[in-house]
């Protein structure tokens, strides 16, 4: 029996180390020994990062550099917002990363990037967005869907 290798609607579980090209860590599945687990062509990854583990099989370890609009994009003006400093019932201080209630109920974190009299900017672009990142990759294992 063959091994499976990552398709495109692969269910992967895999452990990652992103750093920015600095070499500093970003990010790491390692730290709290929690593999991710992802479902290939569910649009959680860009292409491009999806594109980049095509292929791949179980205990393959890979490194792949990302450029910014092929990892978290490039920050968005629109999502950087303005809000009244009353609205914060906690001390804030810039760098702070704060979860935000949404209409529908889910949350999404902001990094506050100022404070100024009663007003506070907030940026919702991911921590990650304008960064080439490099993810260095180890498949635990490729599962194909069942029909």
């Amino acid at each position: 029996m063959t091994e499976p290798v990552i398709g495109p609607s692969s269910e992967v579980l895999m452990h990652f180390d992103l750093k920015l090209e600095d070499g500093s860590a970003a990010d790491s599945t390692r730290v709290n020994k929690k593999p991710a687990k992802l479902v290939m062509g569910d649009g959680s990854l860009t292409p491009n990062f999806e594109a980049c583990l095509l292929g791949l099989k179980e205990g393959d370890k890979k490194s792949f550099t990302l450029a910014p609009e092929d990892a978290f994009g490039q920050p968005n003006p629109d999502n950087v917002h303005h809000m009244d400093r009353s609205r914060f019932s906690q001390d804030i201080e810039e760098g702070m990363i704060m979860a935000f209630a949404q209409p529908d109920g889910s949350e999404v974190p902001g990094i506050i990037r100022s404070t100024a009299g009663t007003s506070v900017t907030v940026d919702f672009n991911h921590p990650l967005a304008g960064q080439t990142v490099i993810f260095d990759v180890e498949i635990l294992s490729v599962t194909e869907p069942q029909a």
